[in-house]
């Protein structure tokens, strides 16, 4: 079990894999990773990752303001762009069915430091893996680097029931359409 709120779900060779958003925040910097198996093709998966650039799919009453996150695929979503919002971070990079990347921007940078993400997608047994990372840069004073444990804990804590419902929405949609060509 990690004590550090910095590794759910992924494992040894994931926590150790270089990840688009590890060149995009300065030295020294550390890691925090969740990973998730869904039963569902990256195709798809990607998909729903695309939602996130307009909902977060994790507490919607704590980061939506009470909304609800789509719960189908909305349809004519713009394509995806850099610098385009994705969560609070800005698109950085990205690659269809394989990952998204953001950075924080600036004005949230100089408040947290610097931070980048990347969800990434790789096919696996019966459908793909879906991992995330999150870099955030270390140097700061004692108060700065306390603030970046208590987030880690509760990116944990949102992420998790993110990368749930976002598994759980791309296997329903799957079985949907098993069933439906039936």
């Amino acid at each position: 079990m990690d004590v550090t709120g910095k590794v759910w779900g992924a494992t040894g060779p994931e926590q150790e894999a270089r990840h688009p958003c590890d060149r995009l925040v300065e030295a020294p910097s550390e890691g925090w990773i969740r990973a998730v198996d869904v039963s569902a093709p990256a195709r798809l998966t990607f998909r729903w990752l695309r939602q996130l650039t307009i909902a977060p799919y994790s507490y919607d009453w704590i980061d939506f303001r009470g909304h609800k996150s789509p719960q189908q695929l909305v349809q004519g979503l713009p394509d995806l762009a850099l610098g385009q919002p994705f969560l609070v971070f800005e698109i950085a990079d990205f690659a269809t069915d394989t990952h998204i990347t953001g950075v924080l921007p600036p004005r949230l940078a100089e408040r947290h430091g610097q931070m980048a993400v990347s969800y990434t997608l790789r096919p696996h047994e019966g459908g793909c893996r879906l991992v995330v990372k999150v870099v955030a840069e270390t140097k700061g004073s004692l108060a700065h680097r306390l603030r970046r444990r208590l987030l880690a804990w509760g990116d944990l804590v949102m992420m998790r029931k993110q990368l749930l419902t976002l598994k759980k929405l791309a296997e329903r949609d799957v079985a949907g359409q098993v069933m439906s060509d039936n």
